[in-house]
C-alpha cells in the first residue's frame, strides 16, 4: 500500500484552531450564566440556614398561635388560635413535640408510675436544657368545664407532674414554660375515647342535644314487691263432718256468689245431728201440751201445783235441748231442714269471689277439717312491700303510692294500709301492705311489681334528661358534645323522678350532652372498640 499523507494548508489550520477557541468559550459562559436558582438556595441552605428546613419538618404544630395558622384543620374546631396533639409531631420520648423558634418542648401522658402522669421535656436548639435553666406549669381543661392545676418537679432528664390526671382522657391541656424570664405557652389535646359523628351525622340519627340544667325533683323510693291475695276476703272451705262426696257444683277458676252451693256430702254425722234435733222437737211439743194441761188443772184447783211446776220445768228442759241442737246444726253449717235427706251436708261459698283451689271430687271420702275449696274475693287485693330498715321512716300508714307492674305497662295508686313492726332476720327488711281496688282483675296474685313512694320535692342544682345515661363498662356514662362528636363522660347519679335525675358528680350545669337518641353514639363506640391501653 501507499501511504498517502493529506496536504492541509497553513491557512486551514488557523481556521480550526479558532473554531475550538470560540467553542471552548462559549461553554464556559453557558456553564456559569445558567446555573439553577433552587440550585443556589439549596446551597445557601448549607451555610447557616438549616434551620429553615427543619422548621418545615415540624409542620405546624411546632407554633403556639403566634404563627401561620393556614394548614391547620384542627384549629377549626377549637377556636382558640393555638395548635394541639393531631398536628404537633411526635418527639424522642414518643411525646408530642411543640417548638418555637429554638425553643422546644415534649409532653406525654405516661403511666410509668402506674398512675397517670403529664410528663415534660425541653430543649433548645435540639439540645436539652438543664433542669435548673427552665420552670413549667400547666392547667388540664375538660369539656365538662372542671379546670385542674399541675404542679411539676424534676425527674431524670425532665419534669413530671405531682398531680395524677383522671381518666377520661379528653382534654386541653395548656402548658406554660419558662426559659429565664421568656415564657412560652403550648396547648395539647387529648380525644381518648371520642365517638366522631359530624353534624349531618348527629341530625340524621336523631341525636338530641341538650345541656344540663338545674331542675326541682321528687325525691322518689322506688321497691320491689308483688301482688298478693287479700287474705281479708280468702276463704278456705272446709265440710266440718266427714263423709263421701255426693255432687260438685262448684269449678276451679268459676266466679260464685255468697250462699251459693258449691258441693253436696252425704255425712252420717249429719244424719244423727237431725235426728237429735227431731227428737227435741218432738219432746218440746209433748212438754208443752203437758204444760198447758197442768196449768188449766191447777188453776181450777183440780191438781197440785206441784205437777203444775213440774210439767212447766220439763217444758223448759225441751226448749233448751232444741235450741242446743239448733245450734250444732249451725256450727256444723247444717241446715234444721230435712227434704234433702238428713245426711246431706251442702257446702256454701262464704262471700262473693272466684274458686282459686278445689281439693275434691264426685264419690270422694273427705275428712271433715280438709280443705277442699279456696274462695277469693279478687275485686281488692294486697300489694306486699320488701322495705329495707333504711328506708322505714319514708313508708308510713296513710302514704300515697304508685305502684307499676314490670310485666306490663300498667300502674294504679294506693295507700299504705300496714307497716310491719319487725325486721326479717334474713331478708333484714320489714313487710308493708298496700290495699288496692282490682275491678277488672288485672292485679294478678303472684305479679312483681314496683311500689314508687313520694317522698320530698327538692331543687336540684344539676340534673340531665333520664334517657340520656348510658352504661358502659359496668358504669352510668353521658356522652358530651365536643368538637366533632362525643366522649363518654363517667357520672355519680342522684335522685330521680323517672324523666329527670341528679347527677352528683361528672358534670356541671350548662354542660352540653346527647339527650336524646344517647344509644346510638353508645352503638357507635362499641363499634369504633375503643379501649385504653393502659
Amino acid at each position: 500500500m501507499n501511504n498517502i499523507k493529506p496536504s492541509i494548508s497553513k491557512k486551514h489550520l488557523i481556521a480550526i484552531a479558532v473554531v475550538i477557541a470560540l467553542g471552548v468559550g462559549a461553554g464556559v459562559f453557558v456553564m456559569q450564566s445558567g446555573k439553577p436558582k433552587a440550585a443556589a438556595a439549596a446551597e445557601g441552605d448549607g451555610h447557616g440556614h438549616g434551620t429553615h428546613t427543619e422548621a418545615k419538618g415540624h409542620g405546624d404544630g411546632e407554633h403556639h398561635g403566634k404563627a401561620d395558622g393556614k394548614g391547620h384543620d384542627d384549629d377549626k374546631g377549637h377556636a382558640d388560635g393555638e395548635h394541639h396533639e393531631k398536628s404537633a409531631s411526635k418527639g424522642a420520648n414518643g411525646g408530642s413535640l411543640f417548638k418555637e423558634g429554638d425553643f422546644g418542648l415534649e409532653a406525654l401522658l405516661s403511666e410509668d408510675g402506674g398512675e397517670p402522669r403529664l410528663r415534660i421535656w425541653m430543649f433548645e436548639k435540639d439540645k436539652a436544657l438543664p433542669q435548673s435553666a427552665a420552670t413549667v406549669a400547666a392547667t388540664v381543661a375538660r369539656p365538662t368545664g372542671d379546670k385542674q392545676a399541675l404542679t411539676f418537679v424534676q425527674d431524670k432528664d425532665g419534669w413530671v407532674s405531682r398531680e395524677t390526671v383522671a381518666e377520661p382522657h379528653a382534654f386541653d391541656v395548656e402548658i406554660i414554660a419558662r426559659k429565664g424570664n421568656e415564657p412560652f405557652m403550648f396547648v395539647m389535646s387529648k380525644e381518648e375515647g371520642k365517638v366522631e359523628l359530624t353534624d349531618a351525622q348527629i341530625k340524621a340519627a336523631a341525636i338530641g342535644v341538650d345541656s344540663a340544667s338545674a331542675a326541682s325533683i321528687k325525691s322518689a323510693l322506688l321497691l320491689p314487691g308483688e301482688i298478693r291475695l287479700n287474705e281479708d276476703r280468702t276463704s278456705h272451705v272446709v265440710p266440718r263432718l266427714a263423709g263421701v262426696v255426693e255432687s260438685v257444683n262448684a269449678s276451679l277458676g268459676q266466679v260464685v256468689k255468697k250462699g251459693q252451693v258449691l258441693a253436696a256430702i252425704a255425712s252420717p254425722t249429719a244424719s244423727e245431728q237431725r235426728s237429735e234435733l227431731q227428737t227435741a222437737q218432738k219432746r218440746m211439743a209433748l212438754a208443752k201440751t203437758t204444760y198447758e194441761r197442768e196449768k188449766k188443772l191447777w188453776e181450777q184447783k183440780v191438781s197440785a201445783e206441784q205437777d203444775y211446776l213440774q210439767a212447766k220445768q220439763a217444758l223448759n228442759e225441751a226448749e233448751v235441748a232444741v235450741a242446743n241442737a239448733n245450734q250444732k246444726l249451725g256450727a256444723l253449717g247444717l241446715s234444721s231442714s230435712s227434704a234433702s235427706g238428713l245426711n246431706r251436708l251442702e257446702l256454701r261459698a262464704p262471700f262473693d269471689g272466684i274458686v282459686i283451689e278445689k281439693h275434691l271430687s264426685l264419690g270422694e271420702a273427705v275428712k271433715e277439717d280438709a280443705a277442699v275449696f279456696t274462695i277469693s274475693d279478687l275485686s281488692q287485693v294486697w300489694a306486699e312491700i320488701n322495705v329495707p330498715a333504711k328506708d322505714l321512716p319514708l313508708v308510713r300508714v296513710g302514704e300515697k303510692v304508685t305502684i307499676k307492674a314490670t310485666a306490663f305497662d300498667a300502674s294504679a295508686t294506693g295507700t299504705v294500709a300496714f307497716v310491719g313492726a319487725l325486721i326479717g332476720e334474713q331478708t333484714r327488711t320489714a313487710k308493708a301492705r298496700v290495699v288496692l281496688d282490682n275491678p277488672k282483675g288485672a292485679w294478678r296474685p303472684g305479679l312483681f311489681v314496683n311500689i314508687e313512694v313520694v317522698a320530698e320535692e327538692a331543687a336540684v342544682p344539676v340534673t340531665i334528661a333520664a334517657d340520656a345515661v348510658q352504661t358502659v363498662g359496668e358504669k352510668p356514662v353521658v356522652f358530651l358534645k365536643v368538637n366533632g362528636g362525643f366522649i363518654a363522660q363517667p357520672v355519680q347519679l342522684g335522685r330521680s323522678d323517672g324523666k329527670r335525675i341528679e347527677v352528683l358528680q361528672g358534670i356541671k350545669a350548662g354542660t352540653s350532652y346527647a339527650a336524646s337518641g344517647s344509644f346510638v353514639v353508645k352503638s357507635e363506640l362499641g363499634k369504633a372498640s375503643v379501649e385504653h391501653g393502659h
